[in-house]
């Protein structure tokens, strides 16, 4: 069964009248009973009013955080093994019999999901001491 389709569509809006789509990139603004006042659609996959119009990536955060995380993370602290060790180690079993996904109960999603919730805490620490170190110093400390 095949649907069709009428050209102009018709949507009737937020306001009671009907609006026909199109292509065209003017600005509708919708009104609501809820609202004293027109708002105008905006796409929320624009990133030109965060952070000041532009993204950067702090390249020292990234660096850091992975090493911060792979310092420790090497330690032989599991049974003499470390968990990087283990998690690397998890990836070529399971690499073995590559077309077959891994079991549910196998040991590599454990070590998966540790091993990325410590590296996701550690950048997320890195990030914040980076952005706030440098305004924290011993003598605006409140703690001291």
């Amino acid at each position: 069964m095949a649907a069709t389709f009428v050209s102009p569509l018709t949507v009737v809006g937020l306001g009671g009248t009907a609006t026909a789509l199109s292509s065209s990139p003017k600005k509708t603004p919708l009104s609501s009973g809820f609202l004293r006042y027109g708002v105008s659609a905006r796409n929320p996959l624009r990133l030109a009013g965060a952070s000041g119009g532009r993204f950067t990536w702090d390249l020292n955060v990234i660096g850091f955080g992975l090493i911060g995380w792979l310092a420790p993370s090497s330690i032989p602290a599991i049974d003499g093994k470390s968990l990087t060790g283990l998690f690397f180690e998890s990836i070529g079993t399971e690499l073995a019999h590559f077309p077959t996904p891994p079991a549910l109960t196998s040991q590599f999603w454990l070590w998966l999901v540790l091993w990325h919730l410590g590296l996701f805490i550690t950048l997320t620490l890195d990030k914040l001491g980076s952005k706030e170190g440098p305004r924290i110093t011993l003598n605006s400390s409140p703690y001291l």
